[in-house]
C-alpha cells in the first residue's frame, strides 16, 4: 500500500509528489495523458524562466526533477475509486487495482473548444490564434484584434477582461443569442465592444489570421479566445461523496483536505485561480497536510 497515491500529473500533482517523495513517504503518481498544461506554446507567466517556457517542457522539468527522488509517472486512466479499510482502493481502465493510504486528486479541467478541425486546433493554439486563458497571455494581444466566442455572464466578463489590452474586441455568440442583459449590453457598448449574435460556423485559418463564419459575415481576427466554459474532472472525488460546487469544482479548507477524509485536491480541479504557479502551491500545501496528518495517525520515523 502506497502512503499516498496522487491521480493527475500537471503541475499541482508533480509538486506533490516531489514533496512527499522527499518527505521519504511512499508515492504513487498516474496520469491521463492530457495535463491542459501542454496546451501552452510558452508561458511568460511562470517567474524563473526569462523569455518564457513551453508548456511540455515545464512539465517534462517537473517530471525529471520528481524523478530524481524516486518518483515515475504512470500513463494510466483511473476509472473509479473507493473507500477500503485503512484508506482506499483505485481502479484503473486495464483493472489493475491501486492502493493507498491518502488521495490527492490533481485531475483539472478540459477547456470547451469553438467549432474547428481537430487537425488545425493544435496548430492554432501553437500560432497564438487560438487562447484559451487571457491571465496568462492577454499581454500577448495587447493593441491586436480580438474576438471573444461567448455568451452570457461568462463571454461578457472574458469580453471586459480583454478589453484592458486592446480597444479592438468583438463578442460573438456561439449560438444564436450574446443571452445578456440590458445593463451587460450598455456596459459593453460604454467599453466600444462589439456584440454580435451567431451561430458561429467552424473556425478557420488564413494567413496570419484567423476567422470566424458568422450572420454578419466572415469576421478575421488576431486571436480568439472561446469564453465556452470548462469540464471539471472531479467525478472520483464526488463519486466518494465529496463536495463540490454547482459546476463542479471541488471544496477543500485551507489546507486541501475535501470533505472526505484522506482524500486531498489540488489544482485547477479545486475552486480558484486557475495558473501553473496557484496549482503549484496548492499543491505543496496538499502534500504538507497529507504529511501532517499522517503523523497524527502513525509515527513517520524512519
Amino acid at each position: 500500500m502506497e502512503d499516498c497515491l496522487v491521480i493527475g500529473g500537471g503541475p499541482a500533482g508533480m509538486t506533490a509528489a516531489i514533496y512527499l517523495a522527499r518527505f521519504h513517504l511512499k508515492v504513487r503518481v498516474v496520469d491521463g495523458g492530457e495535463s491542459r498544461v501542454t496546451w501552452i506554446p510558452r508561458t511568460h507567466n511562470h517567474a524563473g524562466y526569462p523569455g518564457g517556457i513551453p508548456g511540455i517542457e515545464l512539465l517534462t522539468k517537473m517530471r525529471e526533477q520528481a524523478a530524481e527522488f524516486g518518483v515515475a509517472v504512470e500513463e494510466r486512466v483511473i476509472e473509479r475509486v473507493a473507500k477500503v479499510e485503512d484508506g482506499f482502493e483505485a481502479t484503473a481502465v486495464d483493472g489493475e487495482a491501486l492502493r493507498a493510504r491518502t488521495v490527492l486528486l490533481a485531475t483539472g479541467v478540459v477547456n470547451k473548444s469553438p467549432p474547428i478541425a481537430p487537425e488545425l486546433h493544435r496548430v492554432a493554439m501553437d500560432r497564438g490564434l487560438l487562447r484559451y486563458c487571457p491571465i496568462c497571455d492577454g499581454y500577448e494581444v495587447t493593441d491586436k484584434r480580438v474576438g471573444v466566442i461567448g455568451n452570457r455572464t461568462h463571454g461578457f466578463k472574458e469580453a471586459v477582461f480583454l478589453r484592458m489590452y486592446t480597444r479592438d474586441v468583438t463578442l460573438i455568440a456561439p449560438d444564436t443569442d450574446l443571452e445578456l442583459s440590458e445593463e451587460q449590453r450598455a456596459n459593453l457598448a460604454e467599453l466600444g465592444v462589439e456584440a454580435l449574435g451567431g451561430p458561429c460556423a467552424a473556425l478557420r485559418l488564413d494567413g496570419d489570421k484567423i476567422t470566424v463564419p458568422t450572420p454578419h459575415g466572415k469576421l478575421s481576427f488576431d486571436s480568439i479566445y472561446p469564453a465556452l466554459g470548462s469540464v471539471i474532472r472531479s467525478e472520483l472525488a464526488v463519486s466518494l461523496g465529496a463536495d463540490a460546487s454547482v459546476d463542479g469544482c471541488l471544496v477543500v479548507d485551507d489546507h486541501q483536505r475535501t470533505s472526505v477524509t484522506g482524500l486531498y485536491a489540488a489544482g485547477d480541479v479545486v475552486k480558484g485561480l486557475d495558473q501553473i504557479s496557484h496549482a503549484m502551491g496548492e499543491g505543496g500545501v496538499a502534500a504538507v497536510t497529507i504529511r501532517n496528518d499522517m503523523a497524527e495517525q502513525r509515527a513517520l520515523v524512519r
